[in-house]
């Protein structure tokens, strides 16, 4: 496998635990709008996703095309996964059929 595929996972997975994170700070309160986005789980976010854009623009000097759209594309799966251990999310059949659509629309890209 490709090194460049590793990183650019690595990055995707960087980044849906940014999502994550930012997520959990949104739903705290804060006693004023200033530390409302100055705190660490703000600034920790934002810092996961430049390291994660980072990641991408590394990864994207040794990807073909045609792979990058299969790749970004993984961040909706990881997401919904890390949804339902970290916040109890459910999975329901419209997030299931949503994502085997994903999962559909990658292989019907790569035909």
């Amino acid at each position: 496998m490709n090194h460049f595929v590793l990183i650019s996972l690595t990055g995707v997975t960087v980044a849906s635990f940014s999502q994550i994170i930012l997520k959990k700070s949104s739903n705290r309160k804060y006693p004023n709008r200033i530390r409302e986005y100055l705190n660490p789980l703000v600034i920790c976010g934002y810092g996961m996703m430049f390291l994660a854009l980072a990641f991408s623009i590394y990864a994207y000097s040794g990807l073909e095309f045609t792979n990058v759209p299969l790749l970004e594309s993984a961040g909706y799966i990881i997401v919904m996964f890390l949804g339902y251990f970290f916040f109890k999310e459910k999975i329901t059949k419209r997030k299931l059929t949503g994502t085997l659509l994903i999962i559909l629309g990658i292989f019907v890209y790569h035909l």
